[in-house]
């Protein structure tokens, strides 16, 4: 059987890397297991008292609550969540991260490059329901062009995407939950993915086509166009209305044509779901990798996920460019920590029942390795729910863990592609910027083939390198950026992962 993984000298866990058999004795203390365990659990080291802390790569993930004996199952029977330590080292290793930026030769990738500057991987045309009200009629609409072969003689175009969502009503017409979507839509109308959008109400919701438009200023937004139900005459006037508009907008959005692009232009969303034990060792730890040397081209890489990050924000604020980047990200922790207690909640909740059957037991450990996606370099700005970003560099973005809605704020804010570590599988997909997903073991990789982009299990299982691995990774995200297919586009993902943030009263 393969030696079990100690991932960190201080560390009282070792982590199995192979399925043990009870009365096996992964790590030879003459303590055989009273259970069979996965890959991806964790058993003592040590003995570890009631109260004492349990630590894996080298920081706390919660404290025993009874005697663990040496070579025991540590988790959820044994191990609970705990208050982490919130006394941060603001900037501590902020030198430190400055020199983890890679130096190397500028790189290009084939892209769309728009008239405000801005570079598409990608070039959709967007249908978007400003209200539930319309949201069949764009999914219509978009399932008929599909299915005529009006797309045909437009090789440059990659499809019509339907983005459609529960609110725009009865909701307050100010304030947070208000300011999300206003965000969240006209984010992906003017994504520089989007080589057209087309807005679609019903006509007396809040959320007002021209209010919108009159907000963000439609000085750059030639590609902007809008129509409502009731005074276009109805469901089906509309769906031949939208069918019509877009016929015309094809030509237009075909003249466009991919050309060498610097890498700096990319955003590239980082996102978990599905974690195991392993996550924390392979995919994410290697994204990160990756991550680094994006930044290191002058790219952006956008971490996300506040409730995912909780208990591992002090890495990131130890690394953060300025006072002002750490008080923001502080002050969402915060927010969190009152969100969840007045809703009855604990930001121990996640992880998830799948989370806890691949071996993961806390939230604080699951943070860990969730962080890891980061790399290494400068944390150099952090933003608010889809908020445009702009500054290069490792930045955070606060968003729920919850992937679709956390996805959909990184696309709003410009990301143009995603990478999607997973360890238990996931089936998720995104439009208009494609997801590449990375499994975290050969198991994994094997077993869902038509969903999995890369495997990073053989960081275990063929001694391939991190840095090796976080090369492989930055060389698909260049190839994906330059038109190459996903897995999940492949499987026509994406329409229906498109989930807002909702925030306040539904009234």
């Amino acid at each position: 059987m393969s030696e079990p993984l100690i991932l960190h000298k201080s560390d009282n866990v070792a982590v199995l890397t192979a399925r043990a058999q009870a009365g096996a004795d992964p790590l030879g203390l003459g303590a055989p297991l009273e259970k069979s365990l996965s890959a991806g659990h964790k058993i003592a080291r040590v003995d570890i008292p009631a109260g004492a802390p349990i630590l894996k790569f080298g920081q706390f993930i919660g404290k025993a609550t009874s005697n663990i004996s040496a070579g025991a199952h540590v988790h959820t029977e044994n191990c609970v969540f705990d208050n982490p330590e919130q006394a941060y080292a603001i900037g501590a290793d902020l030198m430190l991260a400055q020199a983890a930026i890679p130096a190397s030769q500028p790189l290009t990738f084939d892209g769309y490059l728009r008239p405000d500057g801005r570079v598409g991987t990608r070039n959709y045309i967007a249908l978007l329901a400003t209200v539930n009200c319309s949201a069949t009629v764009i999914r219509r609409a978009a399932t008929e062009i599909e299915e005529s072969g009006l797309l045909g003689p437009y090789p440059d175009i990659d499809g019509i995407v339907a983005l459609a969502h529960g609110t725009g009503c009865g909701m307050a017409s100010s304030g947070p939950g208000f300011e999300i979507l206003d965000r969240v839509l006209w984010g992906h109308a003017t994504h520089p993915n989007v080589g057209a959008a087309v807005f679609v109400g019903l006509g007396c919701e809040v959320m007002q086509i021209a209010r919108m438009q009159s907000h963000f200023g439609a000085e750059s937004t030639s590609h902007f166009h809008g129509l409502t139900i009731q005074d276009t005459g109805g469901t089906r006037a509309t769906i031949d209305a939208i069918k019509d508009q877009v016929v015309g907008l094809l030509p237009q959005v075909n003249d466009i044509s991919r050309s060498p692009q610097p890498m700096s232009a990319l955003r590239v969303a980082l996102q978990c779901g599905g974690s195991d034990g392993f996550s924390g060792i392979t995919a994410n730890p290697a994204l990160g990798v990756a991550s680094d040397l994006l930044v290191g081209q002058g790219g952006t890489a956008i971490l996300s996920e506040t409730p995912e990050i909780y208990g591992a924000e002090q890495l990131l604020l130890r690394r953060a460019a300025s006072q002002n980047v750490a008080d923001k990200l502080i002050g969402q922790i915060k927010w969190w920590e009152r969100y969840t207690s007045l809703n009855g909640g604990s930001l121990d909740n996640n992880p998830s029942p799948g989370n806890k059957q691949g071996g993961i037991t806390t939230i604080l450990e699951k943070s860990l390795g969730a962080a890891a996606k980061g790399g290494a370099t400068p944390l150099t700005a952090v933003y608010d729910y889809a908020e445009p970003v702009t500054m290069p560099g490792l930045v955070f973005m606060d968003t729920p863990g919850y992937d679709p809605v956390s996805v959909t704020g990184q696309i709003a804010g410009g990301a143009q592609i995603v990478v999607f570590t997973t360890g238990r599988g996931s089936a998720f997909g995104s439009k208009p910027a494609p997801t590449i997903k990375l499994a975290t073991s050969d198991r994994l990789f094997q077993q869902m083939p038509d969903d999995m982009d890369l495997n990073t299990g053989d960081i275990l299982s063929g001694g391939v390198s991190l840095a090796d691995k976080g090369r492989e990774i930055f060389d698909l995200i260049r190839a994906t950026a330059s038109g190459q297919v996903t897995k999940s586009e492949r499987l026509g993902l994406g329409d229906h992962e498109f989930v807002p943030w909702q925030i306040g009263a539904v009234m």
